[in-house]
């Protein structure tokens, strides 16, 4: 058919068309919509497993990205990690061992004899086991004036071991001849490293409670 006698085809009247025309139009409509009806069908198919790679390439990326960083980094975390380890050294070495306990006990009642304290009660209590330390409470209980009391509060803190002042209460004495006479209650506590014996005790306690926990846990 020429190019003149297609022009003339009249599209609101395709039933006048030449035979060969409507054969190959309707043709085409089936190889359009079989196409279109084929890649919706794949494209449904395909798409979770699309949304599901391009989550795990972004995974990928981040992980890349973190480890990237680290791989950058590293040299400066090994130094940050030996500024740890040394300043962890220094705290440690503040740290008394058990038989320095009793000259640090003599060194605190010192302290508030110093300041011109009165000492009416210094108890040491039973040592409490931490990770790698033992934690030393003592109850102590002082009277004198203000100033005194802040002098003993100073001169703990220029201890050369750690001391720290818990549970503080301080009043008035209530009695004659008592002017400016204050009273304070305190826990002092002291601490000090546990030796590998006692290291081994802590860290088979751990363990046995771990498994006690475990088993409750389990019944």
């Amino acid at each position: 058919m020429k190019l003149d006698e297609l022009r003339q085809l009249d599209p609101r009247d395709p039933g006048r068309w030449p035979l060969p025309v409507r054969l190959g139009v309707i043709g085409l409509f089936f190889l359009l919509a079989g196409g279109l009806m084929l890649y919706f069908v794949v494209w449904s198919a395909k798409k979770e497993d699309l949304a599901r790679f391009e989550t795990e390439e972004q995974s990928l990326r981040d992980e890349f990205r973190t480890k990237h960083t680290k791989a950058v980094n590293l040299d400066l975390y090994k130094q940050q990690l030996g500024d740890i380890q040394k300043s962890f050294g220094a705290m440690l070495r503040q740290l008394p061992g058990k038989t320095e306990v009793p000259n640090l006990l003599v060194d605190i009642s010192q302290t508030g004899s110093a300041a011109g304290l009165q000492q009416e009660l210094f108890q040491p209590m039973p040592a409490e086991s931490r990770d790698f330390y033992a934690q030393v409470p003592i109850k102590i209980r002082l009277s004198g004036t203000y100033h005194q009391l802040g002098e003993f509060v100073s001169g703990i803190a220029k201890l050369p071991r750690i001391v720290t002042l818990h549970d503080v209460a301080i009043k008035a004495i209530d009695k004659a001849g008592a002017f400016d006479q204050l009273q304070m209650d305190v826990t002092a506590k002291t601490y000090r490293y546990l030796d590998d014996a006692e290291l081994a005790t802590v860290e088979a306690q751990r363990k046995a409670k771990q498994t006690a926990t475990r088993g409750s846990s389990s019944s």
